[in-house]
């Protein structure tokens, strides 16, 4: 593949991922399709070869422009998304417009030319588990998990948009012959995540002088897995996964938000119980926790971060050292929550 294009390359996972492709395969050509709204950052892509990624500033549901881009191209990773759960809750159609619609548009154009299309999906498509007290560090366990044969069972606009669009491509694959994988990968953390998500809203929290918040008791789960190495499993897929497969993504980080927190504020140099505890999110999942069992055998991937406190550290460190980055929109993005009491 010596040309690829990256949708919601400006946002926080694509933009890793071009980072990823620029640093390890010199011979591929990133162009990156992002409509910039206020998850996708030029800032992201500071610094890239101009020669090597192109930033094309469009929508996904522009027919006729992913039309031509496609038409010229070896393969579609497809990343842009509506993706904040809250902001599901308020206002559904952006979700629905980008996710399903986007998607759509995309798969047309892909169908259309023969084109590769990889599709970037998440594990909240699977609904939730059921809680377990025995997490890593807590005890001994594994407990159950999402694995490619888990029925969907989404419980928010955000989730059930994203199902909806990994269904079409299964029907595209099946009906029309589409070149296309999908992976469902659990929550991402590291560098360039907008602060409005649960780590960064923490770190950032902490670093201007406001007291972190925790919603509930803090004891719904996620599974954690630093975006770089999000990054290398879709490059596996992408090149070396089957037509029509789905593969989970994982890296054995599961951490309830509590603890997570805490780990936040022990890191920071903070007392653990400096923070304040706010009202629940409607319909807020309990447990997601991903078996990646397939993706590792069957393409020889392994994740790079396996300690959580060490990349939680690096996160920290990014974010202390590109306060540029973040500090013009914080004081936004906290009166937004504030309005729901959060």
């Amino acid at each position: 593949m010596k040309n690829i294009i990256v949708t919601g390359g400006a946002g926080f996972i694509g933009s890793n991922f071009v980072h990823y492709v620029v640093n390890n395969h010199p011979e591929v050509h990133v162009t990156v399709l992002d409509k910039l709204t206020y998850a996708g950052n030029r800032a992201n892509l500071a610094g890239l070869p101009a020669d090597r990624v192109e930033l094309v500033v469009g929508d996904i549901c522009d027919a006729e422009l992913v039309d031509k881009l496609v038409q010229k191209t070896d393969a579609v990773v497809h990343y842009a998304a509506e993706s904040h759960n809250d902001n599901s809750l308020k206002d559904p159609s952006p979700f629905i417009q980008t996710n399903i619609i986007g998607s759509y548009t995309l798969i047309e154009a892909c169908r259309k030319y023969n084109v590769r299309y990889h599709h970037v999906s998440t594990d909240e498509v699977y609904g939730d588990l059921p809680l377990r007290e025995d997490l890593p560090g807590h005890g001994e366990g594994v407990g159950e998990k999402f694995t490619p044969e888990t029925r969907y069972n989404p419980s928010s606009p955000y989730s059930s948009s994203k199902a909806s669009s990994d269904l079409l491509v299964r029907a595209w694959v099946r009906s029309f012959g589409l070149q296309a994988t999908i992976s469902n990968c659990s929550n991402n953390y590291g560098p360039y995540q907008h602060i409005e998500k649960f780590i960064p809203r923490q770190i950032t929290n902490i670093l201007s002088g406001i007291r972190p918040k925790l919603y509930g008791s803090g004891q719904n789960v996620r599974d954690w897995i630093h975006t770089n190495d999000h990054s290398s499993a879709v490059w596996a897929i992408l090149t070396k996964g089957k037509i029509g497969e789905t593969y989970l993504i994982g890296a054995d980080g599961e951490q309830n938000n509590k603890d997570v927190l805490e780990l936040i504020l022990e890191l920071m140099g903070q007392p653990k119980d400096a923070y304040d505890q706010v009202k629940d999110r409607p319909g807020h999942d309990l447990r997601y926790a991903i078996d990646s069992t397939k993706l590792r055998e069957e393409l020889g991937w392994q994740p790079e971060f396996t300690d959580f406190k060490s990349g939680l550290q690096h996160t920290i460190d990014w974010y202390r050292d590109n306060e540029d980055w973040w500090q013009a929109e914080k004081a936004a993005v906290e009166a937004n929550y504030a309005k729901n009491g959060q």
